[in-house]
């Protein structure tokens, strides 16, 4: 009975050291000599499950959305580096590898992963009370346009249909994260333009950089004064967003799609 006690606790010890050998989270293991901890997050844009990987090694699968996830692994002796690795699990598509040391751990590995490329996170502007805080990425799928714009926030005055600058995001360049803009938050009802009384409406126009002239301008598409707005929160209520957002016309008349909202 006591051998077949022994075999047992014999058992049992090698296959916690096996278990713990590449354990998530184990915090006990982040100052043994031989050990690669890893903390991988971001944001996946995509439609795709992302498989991220260190060496054989599962760290977490990431779906659409926010993810997290820290591992720490025990690297072999005849191995100077691992290599992490992340891949679509749907299509195989390799997205990113890098490969660590042991010398980099802890190692915090961060991107933001949308329309099959890879960037870096993008920083949402802190919550500020009266404030509307905005970061943009313009994506022109249709037209292409490929030039820096300047981004307007501004009031719209149905009397008498006159648009207002607030302020603008200058030479953004598309496929690019901008830097935030801030705003006061508005009413857009009892507002008074020249002593007239109007309604109001938050907008956002896309002009060419360092102009006031639609980037759309000489092309066969057109700006509809209203109609025609970048995505925004409420004028009213403080709010901190980052949108992307892409060309999405009908007919000749452009008009934008919101893909993304943080």
């Amino acid at each position: 009975m006591k051998t077949i006690h022994i075999f047992f606790a014999v058992l049992t010890g090698t296959f916690l050291t096996i278990l713990l050998a590449c354990n998530k989270k184990e915090q006990d293991f982040l100052y043994e000599d031989n050990m690669l901890a890893v903390n991988v997050k971001g944001y996946n844009g995509s439609d795709e499950t992302l498989s991220v990987k260190l060496d054989t090694f599962q760290v977490t699968a990431a779906s659409p959305g926010k993810f997290d996830a820290t591992k720490g692994c025990v690297i072999p002796v005849n191995k100077p580096a691992l290599q992490l690795s992340v891949t679509e699990i749907g299509t195989g598509k390799t997205v990113m590898t890098k490969t660590l040391k042991k010398e980099d751990s802890p190692a915090t590995i961060e991107f933001f992963y949308f329309n099959g490329q890879v960037s870096k996170m993008p920083e949402i502007p802190a919550f500020e009370d009266g404030k509307i805080k905005i970061s943009y990425m313009f994506t022109p799928t249709v037209t292409k346009y490929a030039e820096p714009v300047d981004i307007v926030l501004g009031k719209y005055y149905f009397t008498p249909k006159v648009f207002e600058e607030i302020t603008r995001i200058k030479n953004v360049k598309p496929n690019e994260f901008s830097p935030p803009v801030s705003i006061p938050t508005f009413s857009t009802t009892g507002q008074v333009y020249n002593g007239q009384p109007t309604a109001v409406l938050f907008l956002v126009y896309i002009y060419k950089a360092g102009t006031n002239e639609f980037y759309t301008a000489g092309s066969e598409y057109t700006w509809h004064a209203t109609s025609t707005t970048a995505p925004k929160p409420a004028a009213s209520t403080a709010s901190s967003k980052i949108y992307i957002f892409e060309e999405a016309p009908v007919g000749n008349s452009m008009r934008f799609s919101k893909k993304l909202e943080l």
